[in-house]
């Protein structure tokens, strides 16, 4: 099977096309494209795209992007009290405008995100969050914008027009960044499996053993036995 936990899960993304947008989405959101040649232009490199193995030869034409890391963080230091669902739900209630740079090298690893986050707002002579529900807004925010704008690029760089999200991995079960993600990018957005690194591992173990005759019958059959949840703009 794809040795590495991202190619596993890019192997269990349920569409029938060969050529679509994907999020796997986690602590890092890794968001590209499968490819069956690399790219390894100039303009590719400019744009900080990698072409990293996937299954059957396959590339995974992606970027990396921060992810939940930054939300995981800022629960921990401000809100451990509270579930993932509770934070969303505030979140979703704030109007505040600020946004960040969710890839600037500061979220990396700051000492603490949360009064990062602040720092950076304040920076740039935006509202400066306070409450963990504006905390998150921000950065849920931010990341749908980073996703939108991640789109375009990959959509310059291939020449290709993408309709679809698919996101997978944990991330899926973040219904307020999806439907976020659905907004700033226009595009319908689709969210599950959420154990996709398992999934997709098992179904290459399944398509080497003759149960698949290929890897989109595979991924039409975990469309059909997984929950997806859709969201549009």
């Amino acid at each position: 099977p794809p040795t590495h936990d991202t190619a596993s899960a890019v192997a269990a993304v349920p569409t029938q096309e060969e050529e679509t947008l994907y999020i796997s989405s986690g602590t890092w959101s890794l968001m590209g494209t499968e490819r069956m040649t690399a790219d390894c232009s100039s303009a590719a490199r400019a744009h900080n795209m990698t072409n990293e193995g996937g299954y059957d030869c396959r590339f995974r034409y992606l970027k990396n992007i921060m992810g939940l890391w930054m939300i995981q963080s800022v629960r921990k230091e401000s809100a451990p009290e509270l579930g993932f669902g509770e934070i969303c739900a505030r979140a979703a209630k704030e109007t505040i405008a600020s946004r960040i740079d969710v890839n600037d090298a500061r979220f990396l690893a700051p000492e603490n995100m949360t009064e990062e986050v602040r720092r950076a707002c304040l920076e740039a002579g935006e509202q400066v969050p306070q409450t963990i529900g504006e905390l998150a807004a921000v950065i849920y925010h931010s990341l749908a914008q980073c996703y939108a704008g991640t789109a375009e690029e990959i959509e310059t760089l291939t020449g290709k027009q993408y309709p679809e999200i698919h996101i997978v991995g944990g991330g899926a079960n973040a219904q307020y960044l999806n439907r976020l993600t659905a907004e700033y990018t226009g595009k319908t957005v689709e969210a599950g499996p959420t154990e996709a690194t398992a999934i997709g591992n098992i179904t290459v173990q399944m398509l080497h053993d003759g149960v698949f005759a290929s890897l989109p019958e595979a991924r039409t059959c975990i469309g059909e036995s997984f929950d997806i949840k859709w969201y549009r703009r």
